[in-house]
């Protein structure tokens, strides 16, 4: 714990490891097995409990409660783990749970990732880096979420769906199925709604790739053929396009939930 600061009313449990510069606030409790990395600040009312590591310089606010036992009733105290990257900024009220033995006993959070108020990630989930939950999203055990994604307040992904790196789900959205790469889902039960194109120009896409994308978009989820058939005669057009070929692997790969689509053909543009 050297050169960390630790507040008198906080506790840190004997085996607790505390990296240089951490910050311990108010009335936190840090369990005997929990990691903090260097820099990494528990503003006050924090828990981290169980076989929890928070990455360096990442900084949690009141009443967020880290690595507490699943929320899965088949949960038998297995060893399982959570794991939070480096620069995170995770707000109010966030729960994080480890894994279980039937998600392969971890849940993994990577870094520079922003969880707002109330938000939550269940047992056995794979979040990337750059991902940005807001106010009051769930998101149940065993899924996945790509680096870049955004999830909207109150959206909330069933267990096991993927959401694709810069995706998009509005505010509200019930994710039943897995969003593609760059994909927009939106609604009570969530429809693909084209794609996440002001993301993508923030992010400094070339015209050029967004447009692609817009083609290949168009012929994935035109009424013609399977999409099977559709992902092969969009594979050989935009051979040289990696973001295209970026969605085709993920829908090849394919899941436990079918593919997030339209609700209705998209029209020329």
């Amino acid at each position: 714990m050297s050169g960390a600061r630790i507040h008198p009313s906080a506790v840190v449990e004997d085996g607790a490891v505390v990296g240089d510069g951490a910050v311990i606030g108010p009335f936190c409790h840090v369990g005997p097995e929990a990691v903090l990395g260097e820099g990494v600040e528990l503003v006050g009312h924090v828990v981290v409990a169980g076989r929890t590591t928070i990455g360096p310089r990442t900084k949690v606010y009141p009443f967020a409660s880290l690595g507490h036992p699943p929320q899965d009733l088949k949960y038998r105290g297995e060893p399982s783990t959570l794991a939070v990257g480096a620069d995170c900024l995770v707000r109010e009220g966030v729960t994080m749970n480890p894994g279980t033995a039937g998600g392969g006993l971890e849940t993994v959070v990577g870094d520079a990732c922003a969880f707002l108020a109330n938000s939550h990630v269940g047992h056995d989930c794979r979040v990337g880096s750059h991902v940005v939950f807001s106010n009051n999203v769930m998101l149940a055990g065993h899924c996945s979420v790509g680096d870049y994604a955004i999830l909207g307040g109150g959206a909330a992904v069933i267990q096991f769906a993927r959401v694709g790196a810069h995706a998009f789900v509005g505010g509200l959205s019930g994710l039943e199925n897995d969003l593609i790469p760059y994909g927009m889902a939106m609604g009570n039960r969530a429809s693909l709604s084209g794609l996440n194109i002001i993301g993508l120009q923030r992010r400094g896409f070339s015209r050029e790739t967004i447009h692609a994308l817009r083609r290949a978009y168009r012929l994935l989820f035109a009424q013609e053929g399977t999409l099977m058939e559709r992902v092969e005669d969009v594979a050989a057009e935009f051979d040289q396009h990696p973001v295209v070929q970026e969605i085709l692997a993920f829908i090849r790969v394919g899941g436990k939930r079918s593919v997030c689509t339209p609700r209705e053909a998209p029209g020329a543009a």
